[in-house]
């Protein structure tokens, strides 16, 4: 299994796409109607695809899930170059906190981080921060759907690429119970000689979703544990 797409729900995903791929330097790869898709290469054939997919009305739930992104020594200059870019200073109750919290074209918000050892050689996107109910028990399911593996963090509900590259996935305590499908999600996507991923969904305690239009489609929406949704994903095509 590997985790290979960040997917936003926007009305406009030329607009979103093109300020989060120039925000993170990732590559475009396509452009249309049907969506926006931009690359992020972590370090040989591991690699991250920012998707952008059209809906008419983006949920208003609380997020869940969102990107915090490298700032480090030049925390001030990459919130600048951020701001220039369309993105805008946000208030979500932070108070007095080392990073920086901006919102996207969309309205979405994400951190700008302080320097910190554990994101060392993360890349432009440092962490993802995943809203759970249970860390320890949502760590051991996204460790089994992703392929990724401790470390990198300060506790054991932290995980990273088994090759040391791109940014942590951190489970943290929830503010409050999942309330609904949010504006972001992740997808997944079996590999080699993977199990059945949707069985291996419900043997670890999460959901297969009856999801509206997703009939016909190439992948299968579930939910973890803990309510936050994201997507199986046909196989590899070279490994299938």
């Amino acid at each position: 299994m590997r985790l290979e797409n960040i997917v936003w729900s926007t009305p406009d995903p030329h607009r979103l796409g093109t300020f989060w791929a120039a925000a993170v330097g990732a590559t475009v790869m396509a452009d249309s109607a049907d969506g926006f898709e931009a690359r992020l290469t972590l370090s040989g054939q591991a690699f991250l695809d920012l998707c952008l997919q059209p809906v008419q009305h983006p949920a208003d739930t609380p997020p869940r899930l969102h990107p915090d992104l490298a700032g480090g020594a030049r925390q001030a200059d990459v919130v600048g170059r951020l701001l220039d870019l369309g993105a805008r200073r946000a208030d979500i109750g932070q108070g007095d906190v080392p990073w920086v919290v901006l919102a996207d074209p969309d309205g979405n918000a994400f951190c700008v981080m302080e320097d910190r050892g554990v994101y060392v050689d993360t890349g432009p996107i440092a962490a993802l921060p995943l809203d759970s109910a249970d860390p320890k028990r949502d760590t051991d399911f996204w460790a089994a759907m992703t392929g990724w593996i401790p470390g990198g963090g300060t506790d054991s509900s932290t995980l990273r690429h088994p090759g040391g590259v791109g940014p942590l996935l951190v489970l943290c305590p929830e503010p409050e119970p999942w309330q609904g499908p949010g504006r972001i999600h992740l997808d997944v996507r079996p590999t080699g000689n993977d199990p059945d991923p949707v069985q291996l969904v419900r043997e670890l305690g999460g959901r297969v979703l009856d999801w509206p239009g997703a009939e016909g489609k190439p992948w299968t929406v579930c939910a973890d544990p803990s309510g936050n949704e994201f997507c199986v994903l046909a196989p590899a095509r070279e490994e299938s």
